[in-house]
């Protein structure tokens, strides 16, 4: 069995000190977003003992899909490397960026450059430089193939959608093509859901294309954060499939955050080709009790069953 764990959003704080020039523009408005609502919603208080938590079951693999910063700023990109690697080495941690990783323009290098050993695919050589066209990355990891798509985008302000884009949507379908003739358990890395309605300052952007590759080509796990919601839905596959899409709230979120309090999954992986089963844990604060109270649920996410020839 393969145990893999999923967490999203931490939106890692405190906010680092700023020159005036830094902060104008979009960053402004996210600062002020800070300094209203987030700092007191997330915190290292509520994300420790979470992680605590996660440490203490020995997942074989960790899933980050993104916003690990808040308002792009240099310092945060440190700040998000030193989270990464007190979750593991980077061949147990892999993560993708989130509409905050990517704020504005001047900051798209930087996750690419100071998180590049957690992105990085296998076929990926240590000294090439990282940059759009290294997404998707494919990391396998015993019968499970991460597959890591960027959605991360600069907008305007008050925008915080995102894309995949054409080229990347190529790449991808021909991944998950080739990932399925290998007889791995395909699981998608997305930060913007493709699923569900949403604002469309906030949407994936190429949801109904996206969707479509995973139509034709499948997956058998497709992982996102964003919403900062825990959330359970299912898109088609190819033959009449359905793909489990699953989202979890943030993990810095306290236990009386409105959207969801502060959770983690694992999901337990076993099977082979043709007869996957895929068991999802839920592991987080109850609301309305501040001091660490994990809840633990079940539930099957995806069995399938070979049919005989």
């Amino acid at each position: 069995m393969f145990v893999l764990a999923h967490l999203s959003d931490p939106h890692l704080g405190p906010i680092p000190e700023a020159r005036l020039s830094e902060l104008l523009g979009k960053r402004f408005f996210g600062m002020m977003n800070w300094i209203g609502a987030r700092r007191r919603n997330f915190g290292a208080s509520t994300l420790a003992p979470l992680m605590a938590d996660l440490a203490d079951q020995h997942p074989d693999h960790i899933a980050v899909t993104g916003d690990l910063v808040n308002v792009s700023l240099p310092a945060e990109f440190d700040t998000g490397a030193t989270f990464l690697a007190s979750l593991g080495t980077p061949d147990k941690v892999s993560v993708i960026p989130g509409n905050h990783d990517a704020y504005v323009r001047s900051a798209l290098k930087y996750h690419l450059e100071r998180w590049a050993p957690f992105l990085a695919g296998d076929d990926t050589h240590p000294d090439t430089p990282l940059d759009v066209a290294s997404f998707p990355y494919v990391r396998r990891r015993g019968p499970v193939a991460l597959v890591g798509v960027s959605t991360a985008i600069p907008t305007a302000v008050f925008l915080a959608s995102g894309k995949a884009g054409k080229a990347q949507r190529a790449r991808l379908a021909a991944l998950l093509r080739q990932l399925k003739e290998e007889g791995l358990f395909r699981v998608v890395m997305i930060h913007h859901p493709p699923v569900g309605e949403r604002h469309s300052h906030r949407d994936l952007r190429d949801a109904e294309e996206v969707r479509a590759v995973l139509a034709a080509e499948g997956a058998e796990l497709v992982l996102h954060g964003h919403d900062h919601r825990a959330s359970l839905s299912y898109v088609p596959g190819p033959g009449g499939a359905r793909i489990p899409v699953v989202g979890v709230p943030s993990a810095s979120a306290g236990p009386e955050d409105g959207r969801g309090a502060g959770r983690y999954n694992l999901y337990r992986i076993s099977g082979e080709p043709g007869a996957w089963n895929c068991l999802m844990e839920c592991r987080g604060y109850q609301k309305g009790l501040a001091d660490v109270a994990l809840r633990d649920s079940r539930e099957l996410l995806g069995e399938t069953r070979a049919v005989p020839a």
